[in-house]
């Protein structure tokens, strides 16, 4: 048992789990195609064809890699008449709370940029631009695209008359995106009591509770989600609230359910994204790899699996590719993270100029999504705290811990309490972190510094150990350090302890 945090010194929970609201244990399902160890696909049942296609492109809501876009009715007969564009896809997968490619996204928001062309004081499209929008901005971490988002989404609630609910739920969209957890919790509680039925309010709330240290909040937007509408969106929903709260096994199983279960190319790579996030935090590479590659293979577009694969890649050691796959990742989407993490693996390979460079070019990104309304305390904080000046990360993450209490904004805080000199301030933070979080490697590695630094070698030992238990290469920077801290302090001396 590890004094410090109260879990098992194996990274595991054991006892009885306790699962949020409306989540219950199943085995796990039969692997998909395309993930180690799956089975050849089975035959396929016959689709059946009618009426259900015309459905398919009514009103709705589009959840899509965890945003949502608002859609309107284009009418039964000209939908069982024509073959579905790709803005009529989009169309199709909202109605049936399905992700859509980042393709089909931008040929919606192409079609109602014309419809308003067309008709200035049509609602319904400006809502529906302006979700797509959100959702675009929210997917690509495009500088620019959260305002132009915004403009049309107060455009169609300027229109007058009862809110259209396919706006407010894209301005939560929008508020989520920039990090904004109380305005996302605003605008998403309006959208969920203006259309109760409607699952995308419900999707983007469960992630601003979570933001605003709402647990309870969380547990009963999970739970209304998997009501109105149970698939692979709410699985994928799910295992990320089970790996927030630290509960791995059950994180996996879920997201095992939702790729199986997947029916569009963008639904399955959003489960195989997320799958090998899990196995990248459980220490396994390979599994990790794989399952990011067969995310890009359904969308080649998904940021999010091109950055895994480049983690996975350099875990492996094959860190060219690595620095070429963070390439692409960063062309997806401009985020500064992605700088900062290419930019450790290049500090860790010891070409300390290029690694200068990339973290210079976080810092312009981050100014950029800043003047587009998107905080950026949550990248430049380490960012400071690790490769520039300490100070200014306590600065920066004191304000984002008091806006968003919760173990991320503590482990990071304490973080940089810990690099400024500071680490008996930063220890009780870091400890809550290690305990409430998520149990990955990082925040014990971050602990195990602090008990270092303050000449405390057992709990410095029991928790750079677990790091790397936990993933031994958690980090090209932070875990070759773990090593080389762990190997001097050796093993602990036997026989009772010094008087």
């Amino acid at each position: 048992m590890d004094r410090e945090t109260g879990r098992p010194g194996t990274g595991l929970r054991t006892g009885p789990r306790t699962p949020p609201p409306g989540v219950a244990r199943t085995p796990r399902p039969r692997l998909p195609q395309g993930m180690p160890g799956a089975p050849p696909p089975a035959a396929r049942r016959p689709r059946r064809r009618g009426l259900r296609l015309s459905a398919a492109v009514g009103a709705g809501l589009l959840l899509a890699g965890g945003g949502v876009v608002a859609v309107d009715r284009l009418g039964q007969d000209r939908a069982a008449l024509t073959p579905l564009t790709p803005a009529g896809r989009a169309l199709a997968a909202a109605e049936a709370g399905r992700p859509a490619t980042l393709a089909d996204l931008e040929a919606l928001i192409g079609e109602r940029r014309q419809r308003v062309r067309d008709a200035p004081a049509d609602r319904a499209s400006w809502a529906v631009l302006g979700a797509a929008l959100a959702e675009r901005a929210a997917r690509s971490g495009a500088p620019g695209a959260y305002t132009e988002a915004e403009r049309a989404l107060q455009r169609a609630l300027a229109q007058g008359g009862t809110p259209d609910v396919r706006a407010l739920t894209g301005l939560a969209v929008l508020a989520a995106a920039r990090q904004d957890w109380a305005g996302a919790v605003r605008w998403g509680e309006a959208a969920r009591d203006r259309a109760p039925g409607r699952a995308a309010a419900y999707r983007v709330l469960l992630e601003a509770y979570t933001g605003t240290g709402d647990a309870e909040g969380a547990d009963r937007a999970l739970e209304r989600l998997r009501k109105v509408r149970p698939g692979p969106v709410a699985e994928v929903a799910a295992a990320w609230v089970h790996r927030e709260r630290g509960w791995r096994e059950d994180a996996e199983a879920t997201v095992h359910d939702a790729a199986a279960r997947a029916a569009t190319p963008a639904e399955r790579a959003a489960a195989l994204a997320r799958a090998g996030d899990l196995a990248w935090e459980r220490g396994e590479a390979r599994t990790a790899l794989a399952r990011h590659e067969a995310a890009l293979r359904a969308e080649p577009e998904h940021d999010g699996a091109a950055a895994g694969r480049a983690r996975a890649l350099a875990g492996l050691g094959r860190s060219e590719e690595a620095l070429t796959a963070w390439a692409r990742a960063r062309a997806a989407a401009p985020r500064p993270g992605y700088a900062v993490e290419s930019g450790e693996l290049l500090l860790a390979l010891g070409r300390s100029t290029e690694a200068a460079d990339h973290f210079a070019l976080a810092r312009h990104q981050a100014a950029a999504l800043a003047r587009d309304g998107v905080r950026q305390e949550p990248v430049l904080g380490p960012l400071e705290a690790d490769h520039g000046d300490p100070a200014e990360a306590v600065r920066l993450l004191t304000d984002e811990h008091r806006r968003h209490p919760g173990p991320a904004a503590s482990g990071a805080l304490g973080w940089a309490l810990h690099r400024a000199g500071r680490s008996a301030e930063a220890l009780p933070r870091l400890r809550a972190a290690v305990k409430d979080g998520p149990n990955t490697a990082l925040p014990a590695y971050r602990l195990g510094m602090a008990h270092l630094a303050l000449g405390e070698p057992g709990p410095a030992r029991r928790q750079l150990a677990r790091a790397l238990r936990l993933a031994p290469e958690f980090s090209p920077l932070h875990a070759e350090r773990a090593r080389r801290e762990l190997a001097a302090l050796g093993e602990p001396a036997w026989g009772p302890p010094p008087a």
